[in-house]
């Protein structure tokens, strides 16, 4: 699905982040040390005739609102073929870490609207979109955060069904291997992975293009 010369813009939060530079990063010193600069080695390794242009546009902390504050200036003005996004960790861990800051928390039904409006938009300019969905480390399907995790997941699913867009499920991705791995493996705080964890990342984005 990937053509020469196409430009992917990655764009969502500290896991998409991952220490890239700044303003927008593009070049593969400057990817940060994550899954994007993962899928750009990769790219560059196996498939150089295709010469695909890789930025980064992730910032940590990132909730779905301020994607949207942004979308303009850190993804529109690249004019890229493929935006991937993948946004949530923060919408669901502000309810959580910050139970009294009303003001920093995403309901669903925002986070479900604002998300569509961003995917429609870009669409709309002729941008192909690969939709992530946001995880949580975590086996215990009952446990709080990632009971509500699971629900921000499924309207990620939805976008991508109702729009058309590619999808992949990183929750189900890290599931797999939470069968025979402890989540502390993965990640400290069941949130921003090592690089084992990002190599999962990568390799599920890279699937879905078959490369």
């Amino acid at each position: 699905m990937l053509k020469k010369g196409e430009k992917i813009v990655f764009i969502g939060d500290s896991i998409t982040d991952c220490g890239r530079s700044r303003p927008i990063a593009e070049r593969r010193n400057c990817l940060g040390n994550g899954y994007v600069s993962l899928i750009n080695a990769h790219l560059e390794a196996f498939h150089p005739s295709l010469k695909v242009r890789i930025f980064n546009a992730g910032i940590s902390g990132n909730t779905v609102r301020d994607l949207k504050m942004r979308w303009d200036s850190d993804l529109m003005s690249i004019s890229p073929n493929w935006a991937s996004i993948m946004i949530g960790i923060n919408d669901v861990w502000r309810q959580f870490d910050n139970p009294a800051r009303k003001d920093l928390h995403v309901s669903l039904k925002e986070y479900s609207e604002t998300l569509d409006e961003l995917v429609f938009k870009s669409q709309s300019e002729g941008i192909r979109i690969i939709l992530m969905t946001p995880y949580f480390i975590e086996p215990n399907k009952a446990e709080p955060m990632r009971k509500m995790m699971d629900e921000y997941g499924i309207a990620v699913a939805k976008i991508a069904k109702r729009r058309k867009t590619l999808f992949v499920n990183t929750q189900a991705v890290f599931d797999n291997v939470l069968k025979d791995l402890h989540p502390m493996v993965l990640a400290w705080d069941r949130v921003h992975p090592g690089l084992n964890g990002h190599l999962l990342i990568a390799k599920a984005f890279l699937d879905i293009f078959k490369l």
